[in-house]
Protein backbone atom coordinates (compact mmCIF):
# COMPACT_ATOMS: atom_id res chain seq x y z
CA UNK A 1 0.00 0.00 0.00
CA UNK A 2 1.27 3.46 -0.86
CA UNK A 3 -0.68 5.31 1.84
CA UNK A 4 1.35 4.06 4.85
CA UNK A 5 4.52 4.95 2.97
CA UNK A 6 3.13 8.45 2.33
CA UNK A 7 2.35 8.82 6.01
CA UNK A 8 5.98 8.10 6.90
CA UNK A 9 7.04 10.93 4.58
CA UNK A 10 4.58 13.45 6.01
CA UNK A 11 4.68 12.93 9.77
CA UNK A 12 7.73 13.15 12.03
CA UNK A 13 10.05 14.43 9.31
CA UNK A 14 11.04 18.02 8.51
CA UNK A 15 9.37 19.47 5.41
CA UNK A 16 10.08 22.51 3.27
CA UNK A 17 6.49 23.13 2.26
CA UNK A 18 4.02 25.99 2.51
CA UNK A 19 1.74 25.40 5.52
CA UNK A 20 -1.48 25.98 3.56
CA UNK A 21 -0.48 23.27 1.09
CA UNK A 22 0.38 20.90 3.93
CA UNK A 23 -3.11 21.37 5.34
CA UNK A 24 -4.60 20.52 1.95
CA UNK A 25 -2.52 17.34 1.77
CA UNK A 26 -3.63 16.33 5.27
CA UNK A 27 -7.29 17.02 4.53
CA UNK A 28 -7.15 14.75 1.49
CA UNK A 29 -4.96 11.96 2.85
CA UNK A 30 -5.85 12.08 6.54
CA UNK A 31 -9.14 10.16 6.34
CA UNK A 32 -7.52 7.55 4.07
CA UNK A 33 -4.27 6.95 5.96
CA UNK A 34 -5.87 4.67 8.60
CA UNK A 35 -3.02 5.36 10.97
CA UNK A 36 -4.43 2.96 13.59
CA UNK A 37 -3.95 0.02 11.23
CA UNK A 38 -1.15 -2.39 12.03
CA UNK A 39 -0.90 -3.54 8.41
CA UNK A 40 2.63 -3.18 7.15
CA UNK A 41 3.12 -1.49 3.78
CA UNK A 42 3.82 -3.79 0.89
CA UNK A 43 7.31 -3.57 -0.59
CA UNK A 44 7.50 -1.06 -3.38
CA UNK A 45 8.99 -2.17 -6.64
CA UNK A 46 11.84 -0.02 -7.82
CA UNK A 47 10.60 2.40 -10.44
CA UNK A 48 13.28 3.56 -12.89
CA UNK A 49 13.59 7.30 -12.94
CA UNK A 50 12.81 8.74 -16.34
CA UNK A 51 15.67 10.71 -17.74
CA UNK A 52 14.08 13.33 -19.97
CA UNK A 53 16.09 14.51 -22.92
CA UNK A 54 15.83 17.51 -25.17
CA UNK A 55 16.82 15.95 -28.49
CA UNK A 56 15.22 18.59 -30.69
CA UNK A 57 15.16 21.55 -28.31
CA UNK A 58 17.19 24.62 -29.15
CA UNK A 59 17.72 28.03 -27.67
CA UNK A 60 16.03 28.16 -24.27
CA UNK A 61 15.05 24.93 -22.55
CA UNK A 62 12.03 25.50 -20.28
CA UNK A 63 12.03 23.11 -17.32
CA UNK A 64 8.72 22.78 -15.43
CA UNK A 65 8.92 22.61 -11.63
CA UNK A 66 5.27 22.11 -10.75
CA UNK A 67 3.33 20.61 -7.85
CA UNK A 68 4.51 19.19 -4.54
CA UNK A 69 8.21 18.30 -4.61
CA UNK A 70 9.57 14.96 -3.38
CA UNK A 71 12.90 13.20 -3.59
CA UNK A 72 11.36 10.19 -5.35
CA UNK A 73 7.84 9.59 -6.65
CA UNK A 74 8.13 5.81 -6.13
CA UNK A 75 5.41 4.87 -8.59
CA UNK A 76 3.10 7.81 -7.96
CA UNK A 77 2.29 9.28 -11.35
CA UNK A 78 2.55 12.95 -12.27
CA UNK A 79 -1.26 13.12 -12.11
CA UNK A 80 -0.90 12.86 -8.32
CA UNK A 81 0.60 16.35 -8.33
CA UNK A 82 4.08 15.20 -7.31
CA UNK A 83 7.33 16.09 -9.04
CA UNK A 84 10.61 14.51 -7.96
CA UNK A 85 13.95 16.24 -7.56
CA UNK A 86 15.43 13.37 -9.60
CA UNK A 87 13.12 14.19 -12.49
CA UNK A 88 14.03 17.90 -12.42
CA UNK A 89 17.74 17.05 -12.20
CA UNK A 90 17.42 14.75 -15.22
CA UNK A 91 15.85 17.53 -17.30
CA UNK A 92 18.57 19.92 -16.14
CA UNK A 93 21.35 17.53 -17.14
CA UNK A 94 19.72 16.91 -20.53
CA UNK A 95 19.56 20.65 -21.22
CA UNK A 96 23.20 21.10 -20.19
CA UNK A 97 24.30 18.28 -22.48
CA UNK A 98 22.35 19.58 -25.49
CA UNK A 99 24.68 21.80 -27.59
CA UNK A 100 21.62 23.48 -29.11
CA UNK A 101 20.48 24.85 -25.74
CA UNK A 102 21.93 28.29 -25.00
CA UNK A 103 20.00 28.99 -21.80
CA UNK A 104 17.68 27.32 -19.28
CA UNK A 105 14.46 28.75 -17.83
CA UNK A 106 12.86 27.24 -14.71
CA UNK A 107 9.06 27.53 -14.84
CA UNK A 108 8.20 27.24 -11.13
CA UNK A 109 4.73 26.74 -9.68
CA UNK A 110 5.15 24.79 -6.45
CA UNK A 111 4.44 25.08 -2.72
CA UNK A 112 7.63 23.15 -1.93
CA UNK A 113 7.81 19.69 -0.42
CA UNK A 114 10.35 17.36 1.12
CA UNK A 115 13.56 18.70 2.60
CA UNK A 116 15.49 15.59 1.57
CA UNK A 117 17.15 16.23 -1.78
CA UNK A 118 16.07 19.86 -2.13
CA UNK A 119 19.40 21.51 -1.31
CA UNK A 120 21.34 19.02 -3.44
CA UNK A 121 19.25 20.03 -6.45
CA UNK A 122 19.48 23.74 -5.60
CA UNK A 123 23.27 23.55 -5.45
CA UNK A 124 23.31 21.70 -8.77
CA UNK A 125 21.27 24.51 -10.33
CA UNK A 126 23.88 27.04 -9.21
CA UNK A 127 26.70 24.86 -10.56
CA UNK A 128 24.85 24.49 -13.88
CA UNK A 129 24.40 28.27 -14.08
CA UNK A 130 28.17 28.56 -14.42
CA UNK A 131 27.92 26.47 -17.61
CA UNK A 132 24.76 27.94 -19.17
CA UNK A 133 22.68 30.93 -18.03
CA UNK A 134 19.70 29.90 -15.89
CA UNK A 135 16.70 32.13 -15.17
CA UNK A 136 13.59 31.29 -13.17
CA UNK A 137 9.99 32.51 -13.09
CA UNK A 138 7.71 32.13 -10.06
CA UNK A 139 4.68 31.34 -12.18
CA UNK A 140 2.81 31.74 -9.85
CA UNK A 141 4.39 30.16 -6.76
CA UNK A 142 7.94 29.44 -5.64
CA UNK A 143 7.60 28.65 -1.95
CA UNK A 144 9.86 26.86 0.51
CA UNK A 145 11.78 24.04 -1.27
CA UNK A 146 10.68 25.45 -4.64
CA UNK A 147 12.15 28.82 -3.65
CA UNK A 148 15.41 27.15 -2.57
CA UNK A 149 15.72 25.87 -6.14
CA UNK A 150 14.50 29.03 -7.91
CA UNK A 151 16.77 31.39 -5.96
CA UNK A 152 19.82 29.46 -7.19
CA UNK A 153 19.20 30.80 -10.72
CA UNK A 154 20.99 33.82 -12.19
CA UNK A 155 17.78 35.85 -12.29
CA UNK A 156 14.42 35.29 -10.61
CA UNK A 157 11.25 36.90 -11.96
CA UNK A 158 7.85 36.74 -10.27
CA UNK A 159 4.50 37.19 -12.00
CA UNK A 160 2.29 40.07 -10.98
CA UNK A 161 0.06 37.74 -8.96
CA UNK A 162 2.82 35.30 -8.03
CA UNK A 163 4.70 34.83 -4.79
CA UNK A 164 7.98 33.62 -3.33
CA UNK A 165 9.35 32.93 0.14
CA UNK A 166 8.15 30.63 2.91
CA UNK A 167 11.79 30.27 3.96
CA UNK A 168 11.16 27.95 6.86
CA UNK A 169 10.93 24.33 8.01
CA UNK A 170 7.99 22.46 9.51
CA UNK A 171 7.54 19.02 11.06
CA UNK A 172 4.31 17.46 12.33
CA UNK A 173 3.68 14.71 14.86
CA UNK A 174 0.29 13.06 15.18
CA UNK A 175 -0.76 11.70 18.56
CA UNK A 176 -3.61 9.24 18.08
CA UNK A 177 -3.28 7.55 21.47
CA UNK A 178 -6.68 8.89 22.60
CA UNK A 179 -8.29 7.57 19.40
CA UNK A 180 -6.58 4.20 19.95
CA UNK A 181 -7.97 3.96 23.47
CA UNK A 182 -11.48 4.87 22.33
CA UNK A 183 -11.34 2.10 19.75
CA UNK A 184 -9.98 -0.42 22.23
CA UNK A 185 -6.36 -0.43 21.05
CA UNK A 186 -3.29 -0.25 23.25
CA UNK A 187 0.14 -0.49 21.62
CA UNK A 188 3.20 -1.70 23.50
CA UNK A 189 6.59 -1.19 21.89
CA UNK A 190 9.48 -3.43 22.95
CA UNK A 191 12.63 -1.62 21.90
CA UNK A 192 16.39 -1.63 22.21
CA UNK A 193 17.75 1.88 22.07
CA UNK A 194 16.31 4.86 23.92
CA UNK A 195 15.07 6.69 20.84
CA UNK A 196 13.79 3.71 18.84
CA UNK A 197 10.14 4.50 19.58
CA UNK A 198 10.43 8.28 19.23
CA UNK A 199 7.65 9.98 17.27
CA UNK A 200 5.32 6.98 17.48
CA UNK A 201 1.75 8.10 16.67
CA UNK A 202 0.43 5.69 19.32
CA UNK A 203 1.97 7.61 22.22
CA UNK A 204 2.16 11.28 23.26
CA UNK A 205 5.32 13.03 22.10
CA UNK A 206 8.01 12.87 24.77
CA UNK A 207 10.12 15.90 25.64
CA UNK A 208 13.26 14.12 24.42
CA UNK A 209 11.69 13.28 21.07
CA UNK A 210 10.36 16.83 20.72
CA UNK A 211 13.81 18.27 21.37
CA UNK A 212 15.43 15.93 18.86
CA UNK A 213 12.93 16.82 16.16
CA UNK A 214 13.22 20.53 16.94
CA UNK A 215 17.02 20.30 16.69
CA UNK A 216 16.75 18.81 13.19
CA UNK A 217 14.22 21.45 12.14
CA UNK A 218 16.60 24.17 13.37
CA UNK A 219 19.56 22.59 11.57
CA UNK A 220 17.70 22.51 8.26
CA UNK A 221 16.49 26.06 8.85
CA UNK A 222 20.09 27.22 9.27
CA UNK A 223 20.97 25.51 5.98
CA UNK A 224 18.00 27.14 4.26
CA UNK A 225 18.82 30.62 5.54
CA UNK A 226 22.50 30.31 4.59
CA UNK A 227 21.55 29.03 1.14
CA UNK A 228 19.15 31.88 0.39
CA UNK A 229 21.59 34.43 1.77
CA UNK A 230 24.37 33.15 -0.49
CA UNK A 231 22.20 32.83 -3.60
CA UNK A 232 20.48 36.23 -3.23
CA UNK A 233 23.47 38.08 -1.71
CA UNK A 234 21.45 38.92 1.39
CA UNK A 235 22.67 39.03 4.99
CA UNK A 236 21.41 36.04 6.95
CA UNK A 237 19.65 38.21 9.57
CA UNK A 238 17.57 39.72 6.75
CA UNK A 239 16.60 36.26 5.53
CA UNK A 240 15.63 35.18 9.05
CA UNK A 241 13.62 38.36 9.44
CA UNK A 242 11.22 37.13 6.75
CA UNK A 243 9.98 34.62 9.36
CA UNK A 244 8.89 32.22 6.59
CA UNK A 245 6.38 34.79 5.28
CA UNK A 246 5.07 34.81 1.70
CA UNK A 247 5.98 37.76 -0.55
CA UNK A 248 3.92 38.62 -3.61
CA UNK A 249 4.60 40.78 -6.67
CA UNK A 250 6.49 44.02 -5.89
CA UNK A 251 6.91 43.05 -2.23
CA UNK A 252 9.10 40.13 -3.31
CA UNK A 253 11.43 42.57 -5.05
CA UNK A 254 11.47 44.97 -2.09
CA UNK A 255 12.50 42.10 0.17
CA UNK A 256 15.35 41.17 -2.19
CA UNK A 257 13.84 37.77 -2.94
CA UNK A 258 13.19 38.44 -6.66
CA UNK A 259 14.65 40.60 -9.42
CA UNK A 260 11.66 41.65 -11.50
CA UNK A 261 8.01 41.24 -12.41
CA UNK A 262 6.87 39.69 -15.66
CA UNK A 263 4.99 36.89 -17.32
CA UNK A 264 6.62 33.68 -18.50
CA UNK A 265 6.36 34.86 -22.12
CA UNK A 266 7.89 38.27 -21.39
CA UNK A 267 10.72 36.65 -19.46
CA UNK A 268 11.42 34.30 -22.37
CA UNK A 269 11.69 37.29 -24.70
CA UNK A 270 13.97 39.13 -22.29
CA UNK A 271 16.11 36.02 -21.81
CA UNK A 272 16.40 35.54 -25.56
CA UNK A 273 17.55 39.16 -26.00
CA UNK A 274 20.02 38.71 -23.14
CA UNK A 275 21.57 35.67 -24.82
CA UNK A 276 21.91 37.54 -28.12
CA UNK A 277 23.56 40.47 -26.35
CA UNK A 278 26.17 38.04 -25.03
CA UNK A 279 27.09 37.14 -28.58
CA UNK A 280 25.26 33.83 -28.43
CA UNK A 281 22.50 33.31 -30.93
CA UNK A 282 19.32 32.04 -29.31
CA UNK A 283 17.43 29.81 -31.78
CA UNK A 284 13.62 29.42 -31.59
CA UNK A 285 12.52 28.64 -28.06
CA UNK A 286 11.32 25.19 -27.09
CA UNK A 287 9.94 23.87 -23.84
CA UNK A 288 10.57 20.49 -22.25
CA UNK A 289 7.49 18.48 -21.37
CA UNK A 290 7.34 16.16 -18.37
CA UNK A 291 8.11 13.25 -20.68
CA UNK A 292 11.07 15.11 -22.16
CA UNK A 293 9.45 15.78 -25.55
CA UNK A 294 9.85 19.40 -26.68
CA UNK A 295 6.86 21.40 -27.78
CA UNK A 296 7.14 24.79 -29.56
CA UNK A 297 6.16 28.09 -28.03
CA UNK A 298 5.00 31.11 -29.96
CA UNK A 299 7.90 32.78 -31.83
CA UNK A 300 9.36 35.75 -30.00
CA UNK A 301 10.09 38.94 -31.93
CA UNK A 302 12.98 41.24 -31.11
CA UNK A 303 10.58 44.16 -30.73
CA UNK A 304 8.11 42.34 -28.46
CA UNK A 305 7.30 44.44 -25.36
CA UNK A 306 9.23 43.45 -22.25
CA UNK A 307 7.21 43.21 -19.05
CA UNK A 308 10.05 42.50 -16.67
CA UNK A 309 10.48 45.30 -14.15
CA UNK A 310 13.59 47.38 -14.73
CA UNK A 311 14.57 45.57 -17.93
CA UNK A 312 16.14 47.59 -20.77
CA UNK A 313 13.93 47.83 -23.86
CA UNK A 314 14.66 46.05 -27.14
CA UNK A 315 16.15 49.17 -28.77
CA UNK A 316 18.72 49.58 -26.02
CA UNK A 317 19.61 45.89 -26.13
CA UNK A 318 20.03 46.00 -29.91
CA UNK A 319 22.28 49.05 -29.67
CA UNK A 320 24.36 47.37 -26.99
CA UNK A 321 24.70 44.24 -29.12
CA UNK A 322 25.86 46.33 -32.09
CA UNK A 323 28.45 48.15 -29.98
CA UNK A 324 29.82 44.86 -28.65
CA UNK A 325 29.91 43.37 -32.17
CA UNK A 326 31.80 46.42 -33.46
CA UNK A 327 34.35 46.26 -30.67
CA UNK A 328 34.86 42.55 -31.33
CA UNK A 329 35.40 43.17 -35.05
CA UNK A 330 38.00 45.83 -34.28
CA UNK A 331 39.84 43.49 -31.91
CA UNK A 332 39.84 40.72 -34.56
CA UNK A 333 41.27 43.08 -37.18
CA UNK A 334 44.08 44.09 -34.82
CA UNK A 335 44.86 40.46 -33.97
CA UNK A 336 45.14 39.54 -37.66
CA UNK A 337 47.40 42.52 -38.30
CA UNK A 338 49.73 41.58 -35.46
CA UNK A 339 49.77 37.96 -36.70
CA UNK A 340 50.84 39.14 -40.16
CA UNK A 341 47.64 38.12 -41.95
CA UNK A 342 45.43 41.26 -42.06
CA UNK A 343 43.56 39.89 -45.10
CA UNK A 344 42.01 37.15 -42.94
CA UNK A 345 40.14 39.60 -40.69
CA UNK A 346 37.25 39.95 -43.14
CA UNK A 347 36.75 36.18 -43.29
CA UNK A 348 36.70 35.83 -39.50
CA UNK A 349 34.25 38.72 -39.06
CA UNK A 350 31.95 37.48 -41.82
CA UNK A 351 31.89 33.98 -40.30
CA UNK A 352 30.94 35.40 -36.89
CA UNK A 353 34.01 33.90 -35.22
CA UNK A 354 34.45 35.22 -31.69
CA UNK A 355 37.62 37.02 -30.62
CA UNK A 356 38.88 34.26 -28.25
CA UNK A 357 38.52 31.66 -31.01
CA UNK A 358 40.39 33.89 -33.50
CA UNK A 359 43.19 34.33 -30.96
CA UNK A 360 43.36 30.56 -30.40
CA UNK A 361 43.46 29.78 -34.13
CA UNK A 362 46.14 32.34 -34.87
CA UNK A 363 48.29 31.18 -31.95
CA UNK A 364 47.95 27.55 -33.04
CA UNK A 365 48.94 28.39 -36.62
CA UNK A 366 51.86 30.48 -35.37
CA UNK A 367 53.04 27.59 -33.18
CA UNK A 368 52.75 25.13 -36.08
CA UNK A 369 54.85 27.36 -38.32
CA UNK A 370 57.46 27.77 -35.59
CA UNK A 371 57.90 24.00 -35.31
CA UNK A 372 58.96 23.79 -38.96
CA UNK A 373 61.10 26.89 -39.30
CA UNK A 374 64.53 27.85 -37.95
CA UNK A 375 64.59 30.54 -35.26
CA UNK A 376 65.66 33.94 -36.59
CA UNK A 377 65.65 37.14 -34.58
CA UNK A 378 66.48 40.48 -36.10
CA UNK A 379 65.85 43.68 -34.16
CA UNK A 380 66.46 46.91 -36.02
CA UNK A 381 66.38 50.51 -34.92
CA UNK A 382 63.14 50.95 -36.86
CA UNK A 383 61.36 48.05 -35.17
CA UNK A 384 57.87 48.99 -34.00
CA UNK A 385 57.95 52.37 -35.75
CA UNK A 386 56.82 51.36 -39.22
CA UNK A 387 53.33 52.68 -39.73
CA UNK A 388 52.06 49.65 -41.62
CA UNK A 389 52.81 47.27 -38.72
CA UNK A 390 51.00 49.34 -36.08
CA UNK A 391 47.22 48.93 -35.59
CA UNK A 392 46.51 52.64 -35.83
CA UNK A 393 48.24 52.73 -39.22
CA UNK A 394 46.42 49.80 -40.77
CA UNK A 395 43.73 50.67 -43.34
CA UNK A 396 41.72 47.57 -42.31
CA UNK A 397 41.68 48.55 -38.64
CA UNK A 398 40.82 52.11 -39.60
CA UNK A 399 37.89 50.89 -41.71
CA UNK A 400 36.54 48.78 -38.89
CA UNK A 401 36.84 51.69 -36.44
CA UNK A 402 34.93 53.89 -38.86
CA UNK A 403 32.09 51.36 -39.03
CA UNK A 404 31.99 51.08 -35.25
CA UNK A 405 31.73 54.84 -34.77
CA UNK A 406 28.96 54.98 -37.37
CA UNK A 407 26.89 52.65 -35.16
Amino acid sequence: MLLPHLASRIFGTPLLVQRAKLDVILSVLGPRLELASTTLPEPLAAVPTARPAVPDAAGIAVIPIHGTLVKRTLGLEAASGLTSYQEIAAMLEAALADPGVAGILLDVDSPGGEASGSFDLARRVREAAAVKPIWAVANDAAFSAAYAIACASDRLVVTETGGVGSIGVIALHIDQSVKDAAEGYRYTAITAGTHKNDLSPHEPLTDAARNELKAEVDRLYDLFVAHVGAMRHLPEPAVRATEAALYFGPHAIEAGLADGIGTLEATLAKFSAHLRSRGRKAPPTRAVSRQGAPYPLEPLMDNEPQETLGAPDATELLAQARREAGQSAQAIAELCLIAGCPERAADFIAAGTLEPEVRRLLCAERAARSDHAPIRSTITAEAGTQEATRPEGSPIVAAVKKLVHKE
